[in-house]
């Protein structure tokens, strides 16, 4: 089934976008201190992202850059943006990609990090993930190791991306939640949705032990 492209944004609507959602996000504590980085698809070929080392409930429009999705990120963006541009390439349908760095999320992919995953079942609230339309649904979120080689890392998110056409999200060990969405609001819905599911799998941990 062909999809149809969301029509582009301008860097003003996309950074408005990204504004909000850092002070929606840092109010809830999933970006503390400068942490996370999020970015806005513009077309088929640059994205808006973030400029490191702000604290994402503080930015302003000046700190978000362009970048092309099929070039090397933009001086003065995180690291991690070849993330986000990589995720534009092979999902043609994301319109928003957010990274948080929550200690839920920090947690449980480290505890959970031998399975390779985490599969989330049952629960009503499975219904607020991508295409999902019944809690009976099991959601498997890959578990990927840390790793300071960005572009090896990308590599392999390429490489379950292209097996698992279902996925919204992965966790990065001992670090953080990748999700997108096709629209800004649909990758922060899935955001708000995962923390949530991740602390009740860590709650239930603690009352099983």
């Amino acid at each position: 089934m062909s999809i149809d492209p969301a029509p582009a944004a301008t860097l003003s609507e996309a950074a408005r976008e990204i504004v909000e959602v850092g002070r929606f996000l840092s109010v809830r504590n999933f970006v503390p201190a400068t942490s996370g980085n999020f970015s806005r698809r513009l077309d088929a070929r640059t994205a808006a992202v973030t400029r490191s080392g702000v604290d994402k409930g503080e930015l302003v429009e000046a700190d978000i850059l362009v970048a092309d999705i099929h070039a090397p990120p933009p001086k003065g963006s995180s690291a991690e943006t070849p993330l986000h541009l990589q995720l534009y390439r092979d999902r043609p349908e994301a319109q928003a990609v957010l990274h948080t760095h929550s200690v839920v999320a920090a947690l449980l992919s480290n505890l959970r990090l031998a399975e390779g995953e985490l599969v989330l079942q049952d629960f009503e609230l499975l219904k607020a993930l991508g295409d999902t339309r019944t809690h009976e649904a099991a959601v498997s979120i890959p578990i990927f190791p840390n790793d300071q080689d960005i572009p090896r890392l990308a590599d392999k998110v390429t490489a379950m991306l292209a097996k698992r056409t279902d996925l919204v999200a992965y966790l990065i060990a001992g670090h953080g939640l990748y999700t997108w969405g096709r629209s800004m609001a649909e990758a922060r819905r899935h955001v708000v949705a995962l923390e949530h599911l991740l602390t009740y799998e860590l709650e239930k941990m603690k009352v099983r032990r």
